[in-house]
Parts: C-alpha cells; sequence; structure tokens
C-alpha cells in the first residue's frame, strides 16, 4: 500500500515534468553577439505574411551579446528577423526546438549556426543582394549615356544577361529545395518596385508546383496558405491570358462552364439571338426570387422567338446551386464557377457585385438595363422584332 500511494504521489510531479518538456520544445532559442552594438536594443521581429510584427525586444550586454526563446507552434517554422534600430541585421527561419547562433554587425553582415534552414536562407539573402548590386552598378553606368550608342546597347544587354541568369538559378534552387519554407521569400523577389523574379505569367506553374510540394510538408503554415492563394491567382490570370489569345472573332467575352451534368457549355456555343447573361448567387434569397418572379415568366413567352438565358452561378459550395437550380426546375442554361469572386469572368466582365446581368444580341453586348420583367420585357420586345 505504501509503495502504491507513492506512485500516485508521483504520477502529478511525472505529469508536471512531462509538460515542462513539451512546454520547452515549443520554443527556439537564440543567441547570439552584435560587435558593434554593445549595451543596445535589439528588436525580434517575425514576418506575417506581408508585414513586420515585433515579438520581443532584447538587450546586448557590454560585449554585444545576447539571448531570447522565440515562442513557436509545432510544425510552423516562423521567419524570425533582428533589427538593430531601422536596420535588418539578421534573418532567420526558426523551427521548435532549435538552438541557433548568431553572429552579426549593424550592417547587416550576418553568419548563423544551429539552423539548416537559417544557414540556406542567409545564402538565398547573400545572392539577391549581390546580383541586386550588380543591377544597379550596371544600370547606374547608363547615366548620360546616349541611349542609342552601342556602349548603352552593350549594358542593357549585360543587365539583361544577369537577370536571365539569375532566374534560370532561382528556378534550380527552388526546384532542388521545393520542399523548403526558404523558397517562398524567393517566389516573392523582386528587384526594384516593377522587376519581379518570378513575373512572367508562366511563372503561376513555378507557383503551383512549389505549393503542392510544401503542403505535404507544412499544411498549417501561413507562409504556404499565402503562397497558394497567390499560385491561384496567377493561374487565374494564366487561363484568362490563353482565353484572350485564343478568342474567336465575337463581340463579348467567351464563358466555358459545367452544368449539373458536369458537361461544359460555352456561352459561344448558344443559337439564339438575343442571350440574357447573368451572374449570380444561389445563396441569395432575392436572386432566388428573381429567377421564379422575373426570368422564369420572361423566358417562356420570349423562348420561342429566339431568347436563351445563360446563367452563372459564383458560388464556391456547387452542392447548393446545384440544388436550387434543381428545386426550381430552371429550364435555362445554369452553369457553375466555384472559384467565387477569383473566377477570370469577373475580371473579364468587371463584375463589383452579384447580381450582374449583360444582354447579347446578334453577337454583340448591348445597352440595356435589367432590373423587373418589365424592363427586361420592353428590351426583348425591341431586340426580336
Amino acid at each position: 500500500m505504501k509503495n502504491l500511494l507513492k506512485s500516485i504521489k508521483l504520477v502529478p510531479a511525472v505529469l508536471a515534468a512531462a509538460l515542462f518538456v513539451c512546454s520547452c520544445g515549443q520554443d527556439a532559442r537564440l543567441s547570439g553577439v552584435v560587435g558593434q552594438a554593445p549595451s543596445s536594443s535589439l528588436i525580434v521581429k517575425a514576418l506575417d505574411i506581408n508585414k513586420y510584427e515585433t515579438i520581443d525586444t532584447v538587450q546586448t550586454d557590454a560585449q554585444g551579446r545576447f539571448s531570447c526563446k522565440i515562442p513557436l507552434q509545432k510544425g510552423q517554422p516562423e521567419f524570425i528577423y533582428l533589427f538593430h534600430g531601422q536596420k535588418k541585421i539578421a534573418s532567420l527561419l526558426l523551427s521548435c526546438g532549435d538552438k541557433v547562433s548568431v553572429e552579426a554587425d549593424t550592417l547587416g553582415n550576418y553568419s548563423v549556426r544551429g539552423s539548416e534552414e537559417s544557414v540556406k536562407l542567409a545564402e538565398v539573402e547573400r545572392e539577391f543582394a549581390a546580383t541586386q548590386k550588380t543591377l544597379m552598378e550596371l544600370s547606374q553606368s547608363l547615366e548620360g549615356l546616349d541611349p542609342s550608342s552601342d556602349k548603352a546597347a552593350d549594358i542593357r544587354r549585360k543587365m539583361g544577361q544577369e537577370y536571365v541568369s539569375y532566374y534560370r538559378g532561382r528556378v534550380r534552387y527552388i526546384m532542388e529545395n521545393s520542399h523548403s519554407l526558404t523558397v517562398v521569400p524567393v517566389m516573392y523577389q523582386r528587384f526594384g518596385d516593377n522587376l519581379p523574379v518570378f513575373g512572367q505569367s508562366t511563372d503561376a506553374i513555378h507557383f503551383t508546383n512549389i505549393c503542392d510540394s510544401l503542403e505535404t510538408v507544412y499544411p498549417d503554415s501561413k507562409y504556404v496558405k499565402a503562397l497558394k492563394a497567390e499560385a491561384a491567382s496567377r493561374n487565374n490570370y494564366l487561363d484568362l491570358e490563353a482565353r484572350l489569345k485564343n478568342a474567336t472573332e465575337i463581340g463579348y467575352p467567351d464563358i466555358t462552364l459545367p452544368n449539373i451534368n458536369a458537361e461544359k457549355i460555352a456561352l459561344s456555343s448558344l443559337d439564339a439571338k438575343v442571350v440574357l447573361v447573368q451572374f449570380w448567387s444561389a445563396a441569395e434569397a432575392s436572386q432566388k426570387m428573381f429567377n421564379l418572379d422575373v426570368l422564369k415568366p420572361v423566358y417562356d413567352k420570349f423562348h420561342s422567338k429566339g431568347f436563351e438565358i445563360y446563367q452563372v452561378s459564383l458560388d464556391t459550395d456547387k452542392t447548393l446551386w446545384a440544388r436550387v437550380v434543381k428545386d426550381q426546375k430552371l429550364p435555362w442554361i445554369s452553369v457553375c464557377d466555384s472559384r467565387g469572386a477569383a473566377s477570370p469572368y469577373v475580371t473579364l466582365y468587371n463584375i463589383p457585385s452579384v447580381p450582374a446581368t449583360f444582354i447579347i444580341s446578334g453577337g454583340e453586348l448591348v445597352d440595356g438595363k435589367v432590373i423587373d420583367s418589365k424592363s427586361l420585357e420592353n428590351l426583348l420586345a425591341k431586340l426580336l422584332k
């Protein structure tokens, strides 16, 4: 009995020790020295997608040494930066349990030990800075030269070669390190304000591939989620670009989307004198009522005379949309773009909100507001003479 009581008393102590170990495992330990900053304040910041967030301020001793703990979530490494005043002096990519040491100066030169990802990130930043410096020097050497001179042309050619070489090197880097979060800042690098490294429309493919790879390792990372949104946006633009390039000669942007039977139907395939194109949401009660109170009676009256409706749902919930279409027994063409507000057709048709209605007559978009059954009937009476 005495041994049993002793073991029972030990349980809280064991649990407390286990909790302490787990708690400690959530921190990264950061120490180092900033030789030019004795007895100074260093600001520790974390990257919150597109802005810095201050998480701590630490003091260096008389020799510039410092140490601190960085709270982290398991499976979610963080980009952490050291600042001396307004100057960023070190960049780190830290995970739970990391014990990292940094040697830095106040000019932004630094080395890091104890974190392979941080070592990679430091090299990424050094290579980018070196190329940026080269391009800046070449750009400055153009000042005062005749733009049409051979020398100016030679400098511009060197700048182009430098950029292409760096771009190819970055493509190689992200492919070789596709499961490392250090590729995330690489994807967003830009020279100046107007020259992103990954600025070509076809780079959407790289964004998608990297995102897919990182999701297998860091499914909960906020950086990966942001990258996924960027990949979706770029793919939509790439899709739009391809559609515009291959567009046939019609007077309106074509649309091709699936109906409730998963059959893709093109707007341009409709053989009707007048087509009403409406973007809507099946989740909105007022828009469902518009179907029954306005569109259905007018459709029944004018369909035999050459009137058709091509209704585009922008609902991300396709099941909801399909149920409404079936429940309301809508007789016209009903399709859905589950990309919602991210649909490229929202951009093509410049849609600020839904519902949005357009009229096509004779293969051209025509003016005409549709607010109720009377306005629609009057318009169709003119167009279907």
